[in-house]
Formats: C-alpha cells, structure tokens, sequence
C-alpha cells in the first residue's frame, strides 16, 4: 500500500504542476523560456521540461525557432492543433509578432479544410487601446471576410460549387456582398492580385486585410490576415497592404516555396 501511495502522490503531484503550467502560460501574452518558466514557477527544470514536452507532444503548446514555448490559443477553447498544423504555426509566429510592432494591428493565421471551414490557428493581438481581436473559435463566414476570401479563392472548382450550394449567403452588414456572382468575381481578383480586403462586410468598423501564405508545393496551405479599426485601416491603407502582403511572402519562402514567373494555380487544403 505505501507504494501505490507514493505513486498516487507523484500522479497527483504531476497533475498539479501541468495545471500551474497551463495557468501560467494561459497569461502570457508572449513565448517564454524554459529558464524563465522554472524561475517563474520555482519548479526544477528536468521535471519542468518533461510537463513542456508532454504538452507540445499533444498540441497544446508550441516551442518557436528560438526554443521559447507558447500556450496554443485553440487549446483553451477545446481544439489542439493537427498534426500539419504546429509546424505552420511555429514557423509562422516569428512573421506575425514581426507584422503586428511593424503595424501595431492585431495578425491572424487560418486555414480552410475540404469543406472549406475555416479554421483559425494563431493569433498576435495588438497592443491599443481600442484594437480588433477574436476568439480563434468563433464563427467565420468565408465568402465575405478577407481571410475566406484568400482560401476560398485559391481552392478548388469542386470544393467552391460544394460550398456554395450549402452555405447561406447573409448579411452581416449593410455592406456585405451576397450575389454569387460579385463573389465569384471577386475571388478572381483575389487570385490575380494576391489579396483580399473584407471592408466592414463582417463586422461594422472593422477591416481586414489577408494574403495567401504558399508551401514548397505551391498550394497556398493558410491565409495571413491583418484585423484593424476601419478608422485606423483608412489613414494606413496602402501600408498595411504592403506590410500584410510582404510578411505573408516572407513566411512563404520559410516554408518552401519559391515563386514562378506564372501564378500559381488553385491549391488544395487539408
């Protein structure tokens, strides 16, 4: 019996200090070092970076380039990242954080699935007082934000008709495009240009701006999305457009692709 007690004592001592972790993580609003977690936390640093690592392993935090460790913002609202999907997002944080001190505007990374839902993965907020921001898994409707717009436009034929055919096309806004064929037209601008702006159509005073972000295969695998008070948006148009777009090229080239003299063609999502 004192065995089983000692090992229930260390399970649960385990449990204890994964939860402080999660807790601690939860309210850093940056990726922080195993030194600075230990420090933190008075935990010793072994134990420490096996709780890390059990948490990395499930999709729950993810270590960047430079070794720090961040809570998985899906992970507080019950969905861990996929298995394709902590890379992108490890390499894609550095991009971000970059994007929003360049911008002082807050920078979402998604990805669309087959059936063309969208799905957020990361965010990096700014820091204003009054600022855009969202919960990773609150709803989406792709045909009339920027970010749904850069996946839906780079999607396939067969995946577009099937959307479609069994999405509603609402108003959110009196400024929400819902005839099918402006849509349609618009995704070939998305696709020639190489971005999309949702201008109030989702949110009234909110504007966003999203540029396709391409893997060495040339399929565009997630959309970079810059969130502003349409105030703000109005005074900086030109170079948060700039900004958005060069950052999304340079987390592209991090992950493989190099452009060629013709676009590229309609990629497919996992």
């Amino acid at each position: 019996m004192g065995v089983l007690f000692t090992y229930m004592n260390s399970e649960i001592k385990s449990a204890g200090r994964i939860l402080d972790l999660l807790e601690y993580l939860a309210v850093q609003r940056e990726a922080v070092s195993l030194a600075q977690i230990t420090g933190d936390l008075a935990l010793p640093k072994s134990s420490t970076h096996g709780l890390v690592q059990t948490l990395v392993s499930r999709g729950h935090v993810v270590r960047d380039n430079a070794g720090r460790y961040m809570l998985v913002e899906a992970s507080r609202h019950g969905f861990p990242f996929r298995r394709h999907e902590e890379p992108l997002v490890v390499t894609a944080t550095p991009f971000m954080e970059k994007l929003r001190e360049e911008t002082g505007e807050t920078i979402l990374l998604a990805t669309m699935t087959a059936h063309c839902d969208i799905r957020r993965l990361a965010k990096c907020v700014s820091h204003h007082g009054v600022r855009y921001d969202v919960n990773l898994d609150a709803a989406i409707a792709a045909y009339c934000t920027a970010t749904g717009r850069v996946l839906l436009a780079h999607a396939s034929k067969d995946a577009l008709d099937h959307y479609f055919a069994r999405v509603q096309l609402l108003s959110y806004t009196r400024y929400t495009i819902t005839d099918i064929h402006k849509i349609h037209d618009l995704l070939g601008r998305v696709r020639r240009d190489g971005y999309a702006i949702n201008d109030q159509e989702f949110v009234t005073g909110s504007t966003g701006v999203a540029a396709p972000v391409f893997e060495a295969s040339g399929a565009v695998v997630a959309a970079l999305n810059l969130g502003a008070p349409t105030t703000r948006y109005v005074q900086r148009r030109e170079a948060l457009l700039l900004a958005v777009r060069s950052a999304a090229d340079g987390l592209s080239r991090a992950l493989g692709y190099r452009r060629s003299g013709a676009s590229s063609a309609p990629g497919s999502f996992r």
